[in-house]
Order: structure tokens, then sequence, then C-alpha cells
């Protein structure tokens, strides 16, 4: 597995902004998709291409176009919805699924509750798209269940991780054999006793979208 911390004074501004806990709802939906569009520059760099002969004004030439199968875009429900739009923008002709996992608070263990995904994932490039890589479990879950479909190429683009996440991700993904890379704006310091990322931003859900009473 590869991790890539994208450095880039762009990103960590609108970070600094997303952290704050002054930053209402409406500013952080706007800062975490343009900094999704940010991280996803570095989160394709490897998307796969083919070539395509075309006329220019001049001259012809040869130039590439997206591969097919297309890539598959799967945020996890409900806070990976906030990065979509971020994503789509670089990735027009994407094809989009959906992967709802919850995590339970005392075991933080993650499990699926909803799916809305191709039978069959062969030959396919996925982004998946999680805010916050805190414990690995959710992220963790969710590519084995990509990688069990066929996936062969997994990109995770998460907004902050913390460096037991990242861990329990290669312990628990080191049988799996295919590129797995995760993307992400800053590696924080550690967890709480809570599994929250310290500093971090908080309960990414419940900024991006308010608290359901």
């Amino acid at each position: 597995m590869r991790t890539h911390v994208v450095d880039h004074p762009l990103v960590t501004h609108k970070l600094t902004y997303l952290r704050d806990e002054t930053t209402d709802s409406p500013t952080f939906r706007r800062l975490a998709d343009e900094l999704v569009t940010l991280l996803a520059y570095e989160a394709t760099r490897e998307i796969r291409v083919s070539p395509k002969e075309i006329n220019t004004p001049v001259a012809p030439t040869t130039g590439v176009k997206l591969a097919r199968p297309k890539p598959l875009v799967v945020p996890i429900l409900r806070a990976g919805l906030g990065m979509l739009d971020g994503l789509m923008r670089l990735l027009p002709t994407a094809e989009v699924g959906f992967l709802g996992m919850i995590r339970n608070e005392e075991t933080l263990e993650a499990s699926t509750y909803a799916e809305r995904l191709p039978d069959d994932l062969s030959g396919r490039q996925c982004y998946v798209l999680d805010p916050m890589l805190a414990t690995g479990g959710t992220l963790a879950a969710a590519i084995r269940f990509l990688v069990d479909r066929g996936a062969d190429d997994i990109t995770a683009i998460c907004l902050l991780a913390a460096p037991e996440g990242c861990d329990r991700l290669e312990q628990e993904l080191s049988d799996i054999d295919i590129p797995i890379t995760v993307v992400t704006a800053a590696m924080d310091e550690k967890l709480n006793d809570k599994g929250y990322i310290v500093p971090g931003l908080g309960d990414a859900g419940d900024r991006l979208y308010g608290v359901a009473d």
C-alpha cells in the first residue's frame, strides 16, 4: 500500500479552515468540495488511458483518452457524499457506485448496511471517497468489498488520516496483491480514546450535513 500526503499550500490553506470549529456547514461543504478536487489531481495520476488519434487545426497528432472500462467512484455513505462533486468535476464520465458502512462506536468495527455497485468489477479502477481515515476499519472493509468483486486498482481519497488507520490498512490488506493507494491532505498526530483523529476536524458527516435529531 502506498500513502501519499499532498504537500501544497492551497491544500493546507483549505484544510486549516475545515479544521476551524467556527466554520459553518455551508462553508465546510464548499471547502471540502474544493479540497477534494485538489486531491483528485494527485489521486488520478495513474488513471488508465489509451491512445486517441485526432486532427488539430494544424496537423494530425496522437493524444490520450480515458481507457475502458470506465473508472468507478465509490463514496462511503454518508460523509463520502460530500466529496463526490469534487471528484466528478475532474472525472465527469466516471461511473458512481455507493457503499453504506457504519462504525460501531463501541467496538470500532465496520459493517455494510447498503450497496449499489456492479456485481463484476473485473479490470476496474476504483476511487473510494471517505473523509476520515481514523481507525481504518471502515476503509479496510470497503476496499476488501471492492476487491472481492474484482477491482484491480484502488485509490482512497481522504481529507485526513491517522497513523493508526494507515497501519491497520497495511495489516488487514497485506494479503491483497493489487495496487492500493491512499491520498490525503494530512497525516495527523494520533487517535483519541474515542477513535477520533487528533487534531482532526471533528465528525466530518456532522460538519457537512449537521446533526439530525
